[in-house]
């Protein structure tokens, strides 16, 4: 069976809470990913999405102003690197999620999205 850990991304791109979402936002335009992870010395306290911006958008805060913390979502589930491809995906199905960080000790060691997950079972389908 093929673990998260063998497709997941291991350059986690990641935040402070006190950091603003305009930040958070010119890093995800930069690496052209759709989330990073929210850290706090180190540990994992939330992760910021495409969707965690649309609604800071729509309740028009304030880019520069508006902190990681406000709008993150806090504590976010997690998996462990030998987890089953299909673990994660359920994971990600059932909570309707598109990133999911790989975490060992509660520090990130990478991330899966639902891309990652989408090529890979085209690639063994074929």
């Amino acid at each position: 069976m093929t673990t998260v850990a063998e497709l997941m991304v291991k350059d986690v791109l990641t935040v402070e809470p006190s950091d603003s979402i305009g930040e958070a936002a010119e890093k995800m335009v930069a690496a052209n990913v759709g989330a990073v992870v929210v850290t706090d010395f180190g540990r994992i306290v939330g992760i910021v999405t495409e969707r965690d911006l649309l609604r800071a958008v729509a309740q028009r805060a304030r880019a520069a102003e508006a902190r990681c913390r406000q709008w993150m979502t806090p504590d976010p589930l997690t998996v462990e690197p030998d987890a089953t491809v299909e673990e994660a995906a359920k994971i990600m199905f059932d909570h309707n999620f598109r990133h999911l960080p790989v975490v060992q000790d509660g520090r990130a060691l990478g991330i899966v999205s639902l891309r990652i997950l989408s090529r890979w079972a085209f690639e063994r389908s074929r």
